[in-house]
């Protein structure tokens, strides 16, 4: 089996412990040798400088190429282009354009009346600088707020022409769902790279709750299978389904994989292990 390039998301902290959790996660994470690390923005732009702090750090302490998350949420475009000028200041040269989730309070997202209206304005501004990658979001199954996945298709089209160079997709629980994605953006024209999302399960409960909100469509054997194996069972069985998952998708020509990792390493790591990527001996002792 090819061993494919990996990727990590990231979170940023809001408490002490948290900050620990990050740094454990990075330093644990770091020896794989991903292509790059996320950091998310919190709902409403809630963790803008959080993720700022977040982001040169795990750049300077970790030397990661790290892809700062930002959204057109709550702010001017003057505010927004900002950010990405402080991001290209302290080296750091990725960006994960969305157009980002409703404020708190709001059931809709409704565009500052000064600011990007979507991610494609968004994208189209930071491509104009010319000294970002760009990265964005991709959905293989319809967003919640879409009437169907060939719609997602031609707005994905719309965020690549406009000047994102690959695509993160939300996270899927069968392979099928994903290459049915690809071949449909194959046929739409898109050329830029789908990286595959991949959601480690923590926590079936949490997992099943984050389905409903971001309109990932749970299986029936998904529901049967982790039923079955009650609390006992659960984590093996996280394990076994991930890297399932992650062999089918690399069987079927995938050569890169982006985890979310909710700042927890244990499962990556054995999942990354079980794919073969493990770190060169004496890695972890390398990283400060």
């Amino acid at each position: 089996m090819t061993t494919p390039a990996l990727s990590f998301e990231f979170f940023p902290p809001k408490t002490l412990d948290q900050s620990f959790r990050l740094w454990e996660t990075a330093r644990a994470l770091a020896p794989l040798g991903p292509d790059f690390v996320s950091v998310t923005y919190g709902a409403g732009g809630t963790t803008r400088q959080l993720t700022h702090e977040a982001v040169t750090a795990l750049a300077s302490h970790y030397g990661l190429n790290v892809a700062a998350h930002l959204t057109c949420v709550d702010a001017t475009r003057e505010e927004t282009m900002q950010i990405v000028a402080d991001y290209a200041a302290a080296g750091v040269h990725e960006i994960v354009a969305l157009r980002g989730d409703a404020p708190q309070g709001q059931d809709r997202f409704a565009p500052h009346p000064q600011g990007f209206a979507n991610s494609v304005e968004l994208i189209e501004a930071i491509a104009a600088r010319g000294d970002m990658t760009i990265r964005c979001g991709a959905y293989p199954e319809p967003h919640p707020e879409s009437p169907d996945t060939a719609a997602d298709v031609a707005w994905l089209k719309r965020k690549t022409d406009a000047g994102a160079t690959s695509a993160i997709t939300q996270f899927f629980f069968d392979a099928e769902t994903f290459f049915r994605f690809r071949d449909q953006c194959e046929r739409a024209g898109i050329t830029a790279r789908i990286i595959p999302g991949i959601l480690p399960i923590q926590s079936w409960a949490g997992t099943r709750r984050f389905a409903e909100r971001c309109g990932t469509s749970v299986p029936a054997w998904a529901e049967d299978a982790f039923a079955a194996a009650g609390k006992a069972g659960e984590a093996q069985l996280a394990l076994e389904t991930c890297v399932q998952l992650c062999s089918d998708l690399v069987a079927g020509g995938v050569d890169s994989l982006h985890f979310y990792t909710l700042n927890k390493p244990d499962l990556v790591q054995k999942v990354c292990a079980a794919l073969g990527v493990v770190p060169p001996r004496g890695a972890m002792s390398d990283v400060a």
